[in-house]
């Protein structure tokens, strides 16, 4: 029994010896060995990750396995170049965008510079407006001085609607004494124009 345990133990042992004869006559070398071939060819210059794909190819396994990838390096460029086209497409879409922009901009300038005309013009049309009422407050009290008499061929002489804008301006007693200096017809004439004239600011009044 005990020269049958002794046996198994020699042959563990034996096997065991191989193992690390093994271990340090072959893998350890070959580790240091590819180890020392990767420092040298690096500090060399040489790109090992591109030598060892290049001769990779070389191995039927690899060079199947990268056939397979091929498909997908397809795919991704495809993707790459849809996505470079879509690009574009909304860089010309922003590009219409800008310009429409900048169209409404002009416009909306343009009216600002219309509308800023148009004030002026309103300001110079009030201020003519202003000094027609001075002008007509004026030749108003020159008539309100003047003697009925000098006053009523004058005022006959002017367009009926001259006359009536400044007979219609005139006090009651101013106007009734020119009235009567004036030729039967054209006192008619007048007064009639004069009631129309009165009839309308009334009108207007009530709006």
């Amino acid at each position: 029994m005990a020269k049958q345990i002794d046996g198994n133990g020699l042959e563990e042992k034996k096997t065991y010896n191989k193992f690390q004869w093994f271990l340090f006559i072959v893998i350890i070398p070959l580790l240091f060995t590819v180890a020392l071939a990767l420092i040298v060819l690096t500090v060399a210059g040489v790109n090992v990750f591109e030598l060892t794909k290049k001769y990779g190819s070389h191995v039927p396994f690899l060079s199947s396995h990268e056939k397979e990838d091929s498909p997908s390096i397809k795919e991704f460029q495809s993707k790459i170049v849809e996505l470079e086209a879509e690009i574009i497409d909304r860089e010309e879409l922003v590009s219409k965008l800008e310009s429409i922009i900048e169209s409404r901009e002009s416009d909306i300038e343009n009216l600002e510079a219309d509308k800023q005309l148009l004030e002026e013009e309103i300001i110079q049309l009030q201020g003519a407006q202003e000094d027609n009422k001075k002008t007509l407050k004026d030749i108003i009290k020159t008539y309100e001085t003047m003697s009925p008499k000098k006053a009523a061929p004058i005022l006959t002489a002017l367009t009926d609607e001259e006359a009536v804008k400044i007979l219609s301006n005139l006090k009651a007693d101013t106007l009734s004494s020119i009235l009567e200096q004036m030729e039967p017809e054209d006192a008619a004439r007048l007064t009639q124009q004069l009631t129309v004239h009165s009839e309308n600011e009334q009108t207007i009044e009530e709006e």
